[in-house]
């Protein structure tokens, strides 16, 4: 992997978990936990958002919108484990 891919994944997954922490939380989990909430929304969003038939086409935004999805699912899930 090049260095610019890198840089794309890490810049795509800050977005994405900064949003929705925004989205489902009300915050932030800082630099490097907004980084690993987006980048595991975008493994999220990319196997799920296909099974239910959704796709968001091809480009960076398409990309932060799946990985923001994802992300949120992910963020929800943990808060119904937490709270059982």
């Amino acid at each position: 992997m090049s260095g610019e891919t890198i840089l794309v994944i890490l810049l795509v997954g800050l977005i994405a978990g900064w949003l929705a922490g925004k989205l489902v939380k009300g915050g932030g989990f800082g630099l490097i936990g907004d980084i690993l909430v987006g980048v595991v929304g975008a493994l999220i969003g990319g196997w799920l958002l296909p099974r239910l038939g959704i796709y968001l086409g091809v480009g960076l935004i398409a990309a932060i919108a799946s990985a923001t999805i994802g992300a949120v699912v992910l963020l929800v899930v943990i808060k119904l484990v937490r709270r059982v």
